[in-house]
């Protein structure tokens, strides 16, 4: 395959995945819809296997291996909140599945990990805002506060490695991740704040948006460490 029919190929795959994430939006804010979130969510995740199937080539194998097992873990859990509405429990397995996603995307992050990085500033941050994050969903938590605690902790953890990587790897690798980890962060903030604090206007959209936004820098930075894929 010629450099520039890959990239065609991967421009294709971006305008199929927005349109994935816009249906699913559609579904999750349009009750006549809702339906259809039981395909257009999974399948956001779905295609972003593939294209990470596809364009693997390159990739070390213990990379790999963690990658699929991140993206896979990652599908399970959108597939287990689709059902939050009929129990709890559904939420707790979906917070087990993501939590083990960030397990994965932290180890991949760490096979780059720049020894002479220094970021204490950066954690001191990200420690600083999920002390606040923290502060406000408190009263709320009830019998979820350690999960709740021990989610937090990994996916400051998956931020922090992934702002370890620069120099590691090209700057265009090192921007998708680590900023593909902060929505990450974002989504998963947002999410928490609405089920344990209050309602935001559009929560939806926005949760869904910057997770989706994220889970695609976080692939095709992973896949740039070795194909300059753009």
């Amino acid at each position: 395959m010629s450099k520039k029919t890959r990239n065609q190929g991967i421009v294709v795959f971006v305008v199929v995945y927005i349109i994935i994430v816009i249906c699913d939006l559609v579904c999750s804010s349009n009750e006549a819809y809702s339906d259809f979130r039981n395909i257009t969510k999974p399948s956001i995740l779905g295609s972003l296997i593939i294209f990470f199937l596809v364009h693997r080539k390159g990739l070390g194998i213990s990379v790999f291996r963690l990658m699929i097992l991140a993206l896979l873990f990652s599908l399970a859990g959108d597939i287990l909140l689709l059902f939050v509405v009929q129990s709890q429990l559904f939420f707790i397995a979906g917070l087990v599945m993501f939590l083990l996603a960030h397990i994965m995307y932290i180890l991949v992050f760490l096979k780059k990990h720049n020894k002479h990085k220094k970021n204490k500033i950066f954690l001191i941050l990200t420690v600083a805002y999920g002390a606040g994050l923290f502060y406000l969903l408190y009263p709320g938590l009830g019998d979820m506060l350690i999960p709740v605690i021990v989610y937090m902790i990994v996916i400051l953890l998956m931020s922090n490695a992934s702002y370890l990587r620069e120099k590691r790897v090209s700057q265009m690798s090192f921007l998708m991740v680590f900023i593909g980890s902060l929505f990450f962060m974002i989504s998963d903030s947002i999410l928490a704040f609405t089920m344990f604090y209050q309602s935001l206007p559009m929560s939806n959209i926005w949760i869904m948006t910057t997770y989706a936004t994220a889970q695609l820098l976080i692939v095709c930075g992973v896949l740039r460490q070795k194909n300059q894929i753009f």
